[in-house]
């Protein structure tokens, strides 16, 4: 079985396949008489293919023991999936681009526990892969008609797994 080598969520080396959503190196914008600070546009929402319209989810993950195997992908053709944590809860992101289907081109991130992040239209990815415990996610993702979500298994699985000194 092969490893597949995880590397930290930044936003350049997730731009292949969409936004990292993070509060470090957003445009601010005091607002509210100066008592709130937005973090100005930090993902994509890309959901209105076919009609769609968006949809704010809440999502809780179980736990994922590692090392995991990576047997299947999804992806979503019609829009954008955006996934938020609720709490600093460290998580694993694992990705392809969008177009068919290519084991070779299978990556994975570890989040630094704030970080969300919005896979672009039909960008191949994992499920939800919670790491130590239980967690809440906010998801802006699509609702609409129309075939929304693509699932195909992996011919050989992927054993994905913390680098050596990293822990969950």
């Amino acid at each position: 079985m092969k490893t597949l080598e995880v590397h930290p969520l930044t936003r350049d080396a997730f731009a292949p396949f969409g936004d990292v959503i993070e509060l470090e190196g957003a445009r601010q914008i005091p607002i509210n008489l100066g008592t709130t600070i937005r973090f100005h546009d930090l993902a994509k929402v890309d959901v209105e293919d076919g009609g769609g319209r968006t949809a704010i989810n809440l999502f809780r993950g179980q736990p994922r023991t590692l090392p995991f195997e990576i047997k299947m992908m999804e992806r979503h053709p019609l829009g954008s999936q955006a996934f938020i944590p609720l709490t600093e809860a460290r998580y694993l992101v694992v990705v392809a681009p969008a177009g068919t289907l290519d084991p070779t081109q299978i990556r994975a991130f570890v989040s630094n526990g704030w970080q969300g992040v919005n896979y672009a239209k039909g960008v191949w990815h994992h499920p939800l892969l919670a790491l130590p415990g239980t967690t809440d996610f906010i998801v802006v993702d699509r609702v609409g008609e129309g075939l929304n979500l693509n699932e195909e298994d992996l011919e050989a699985p992927f054993l994905v797994t913390l680098p050596q000194g990293r822990t969950a």
